[in-house]
């Protein structure tokens, strides 16, 4: 079993943060990577609501960096100016599992869960699962999948 360990090292103080991880989930990192560029800053409820809604298809995630051939949304023109946006279902239920995770942490160090903000998420590729497609005339084609980590740190504000 490797050992992971967070990005977020030299801020963390155990007193006033609390974090929450999840390892190689089969998730796309370029929809995890927009998702937790869209949750940083928000308190816990507000990022938990913003994701049910986006697994319900009601509002789109902005995708910032990778929007290249990504279709514009209606519903973003108006808020922020950047239109490029997706429904990234999968991904948002599991950060919004990781969100949960996140949430009994801290109510387990007694933390006050209006008050707690989301100071730092991040999403990273992790593990490339190599396979292969069988082709004509015995060939194959080398298909790879890879798997996701997802990290979030919070505050009381």
């Amino acid at each position: 079993m490797p050992e992971f360990d967070y990005t977020f090292k030299k801020q963390y103080d155990k007193s006033k943060h609390v974090r929450a991880s999840i390892r190689e989930v089969d998730i796309s990192h370029k929809h995890a990577i927009e998702i937790c560029n869209a949750i940083k800053g928000m308190k816990l409820e507000k990022a938990k609501e913003y994701l049910e809604k986006v697994v319900a298809k009601e509002i789109p995630v902005p995708f910032r960096h990778y929007h290249t051939k990504v279709g514009h949304r209606s519903e973003l023109k108006g808020k922020n100016a950047f239109p490029a946006g997706r429904y990234p279902v999968k991904a948002a239920r599991e950060i919004l599992r990781l969100l949960a995770n996140l949430e009994a942490n801290s109510e387990y160090k007694g933390m006050d869960l209006d008050r707690v903000t989301i100071i730092h998420a991040c999403a990273y590729p992790g593990v490339k699962i190599r396979k292969f497609m069988p082709r004509a005339f015995g060939r194959g084609s080398a298909r790879f999948n890879t798997l996701t980590h997802v990290e979030l740190v919070a505050s009381e504000k």
